[in-house]
């Protein structure tokens, strides 16, 4: 690799990295070196959406980005179920409430359908009451 791609490729797994952490803050430690080896292969351009300009900190802050995510994975059905639950209870974690989280949902239920609304109700009320249980242990 060149230098100046090299450069590049650090910051944008340096700003992957804080982005993933923001997300997640168990991802603290999060260690993409093991994903070294594969990166080289892939376009520069793709890097750059994964890490670079998709994925900063000038752009959504997390907490609308898991509202987002919650609010596409309502209007596919919430097939998604664990993912669904993981993406809920990161949001919860980046500040959102249970009331935004609800609303994102109800307001997807014209776009996916009152199925797919009641599943991520139904979805969302599950994490909720997990978050509860968790808080008064």
């Amino acid at each position: 690799m060149t230098d100046p791609f090299t450069k590049m490729f650090q910051q944008m797994l340096t700003q992957g990295q804080e982005m993933a952490r923001t997300f997640n803050p168990a991802l603290e430690h999060f260690d993409v070196k093991a994903f070294e080896k594969m990166f080289p292969t892939m376009p520069a351009d793709m890097l750059e959406m994964w890490f670079g300009k998709t994925f900063n900190r000038d752009g959504l802050d997390a907490r609308t980005r898991l509202l987002v995510t919650i609010a596409a994975m309502t209007v596919q059905g919430a097939l998604a179920e664990p993912q669904m639950r993981m993406t809920i209870r990161h949001a919860i974690q980046a500040g959102a409430t249970p009331r935004e989280i609800a609303e994102v949902i109800y307001q997807m239920g014209m776009f996916g359908g009152l199925p797919a609304m009641q599943k991520a109700l139904e979805i969302a009320q599950g994490v909720f009451t997990e978050s509860e249980g968790s808080t008064q242990a």
